[in-house]
């Protein structure tokens, strides 16, 4: 039993005839896009995506998905993404993918906002490094700042050539280690706060509900989304 797979198709399973759907980014969205492909052939689903990465817009095009922009479609009906950090109060980190400032555009503009995630990612307490998504020109000064935060950055350096990782919007990443996130609204705020800082992936208080993939099956864990 693939656990994101199952997650993803439980999640897949709300999308309704003429919505705008969000489109996250990352290995479990992976599965969500098959599955979405899938209801539009066999269901003759009429939708449109908009996607939150270039890696995820490539992907929707295999796929036959449809697509449009954030500029024609600024209200989303449902935005599906994954999550690399979920915690008991539904409390996020994402950015694993370097996407998560599209991804929280979207996400704050989605009417439900639904997270797909395998049974390893929830944890009681956030506690990841928080990917920060910072400007090229400011990124010493933000690593300075971080630091007064109590946290221990890191450059995020590509895999696959010398240099930093890139983001979609031309900017670098600073994977931030705070340990063990008592309260994440405050240091996402904290964080945003910093000049030369775009957007961080603390998703506090934002997931409409999330869907496990277990061993058991799908639990699907809800709460009140903040406005």
């Amino acid at each position: 039993m693939n656990l994101k797979e199952i997650a993803a198709a439980s999640a897949v399973k709300l999308i309704k005839d003429g919505q705008i759907i969000g489109l996250g980014t990352g290995s479990t969205m992976r599965y969500a896009l098959k599955e979405i492909a899938r209801r539009i052939y066999e269901d003759e689903l009429e939708i449109l995506c908009v996607p939150s990465s270039l890696d995820t817009q490539f992907l929707a095009v295999e796929s036959g998905i449809p697509l449009t922009t954030f500029e024609e479609h600024q209200s989303i009906d449902i935005d599906i993404d994954g999550a690399d950090e979920v915690d008991r109060d539904l409390n996020l980190i994402k950015g694993g993918g370097a996407a998560h400032t599209r991804e929280k555009i979207i996400a704050r503009h989605a009417k439900r906002f639904v997270v797909i995630v395998d049974e390893s990612k929830v944890k009681n307490k956030l506690s990841m490094p928080v990917p920060v998504e910072v400007l090229p020109f400011a990124w010493k000064v933000a690593e300075s700042e971080l630091k007064k935060l109590k946290g221990i950055p890191k450059l995020r350096k590509a895999e696959s050539k010398a240099g930093p990782v890139i983001t979609d919007n031309g900017n670098f990443v600073l994977d931030v280690d705070f340990g063990e996130i008592r309260n994440p609204k405050k240091l996402e705020e904290e964080i945003n706060a910093i000049a030369g800082v775009i957007e961080n992936g603390i998703f506090a208080g934002m997931a409409s509900e999330v869907h496990v993939g277990t061993k058991k099956g799908v639990i699907v864990k809800r709460c009140t989304r903040s406005e």
